[in-house]
């Protein structure tokens, strides 16, 4: 199955990724806080590679197995629950 990125998109609350094997994937821009904080410019300039997306003037990268196994941001701890 070709997970690669077609093309990725925004709305107020989602990024969306349609992947090469027909897919659509949503996940919320909350789970990427520099996304979140973002104008509607800096997140329509981003960059595909057959594993994910980037955006330079962000600094962010986004693997596309990562978004499928759920993950949000990893650059900061999470705390424990109890």
């Amino acid at each position: 199955m070709n997970t690669s990125p077609k093309r990725a998109w925004t709305d107020t609350d989602n990024l969306w990724v349609e992947l090469a094997d027909g897919r659509t994937l949503g996940v919320p821009l909350v789970w990427f806080p520099r996304l979140l904080a973002a104008t509607p410019q800096q997140l329509a300039d981003y960059e595909l590679s057959a594993r994910g997306i980037h955006w330079d003037a962000l600094d962010e990268d986004l693997s596309i197995e990562g978004l499928l196994a759920g993950q949000g941001d990893l650059t900061h701890r999470r705390r424990q629950v109890a």
